[in-house]
């Protein structure tokens, strides 16, 4: 068993990377697990959406 870890600052760049490694992957996919977290700075919010593969 194998985990490939996505960590991006926009839902649309991790969507793509995901289906990129996806689309090239030749095992199976066993679980993908999603979270997002977010942060202030001054008057900035900042948001991280990350993603974990799990796959043989």
């Amino acid at each position: 068993m194998k985990v490939k870890l996505f960590d991006l600052e926009d839902e649309k760049d991790l969507e793509e990377e995901i289906n990129s490694f996806l689309s090239e992957l030749e095992g199976d996919v066993v679980d993908i697990k999603y979270q997002i977290s977010t942060s202030v700075s001054g008057e900035e919010q900042i948001y991280c959406f990350s993603a974990m593969v799990i796959y043989y």
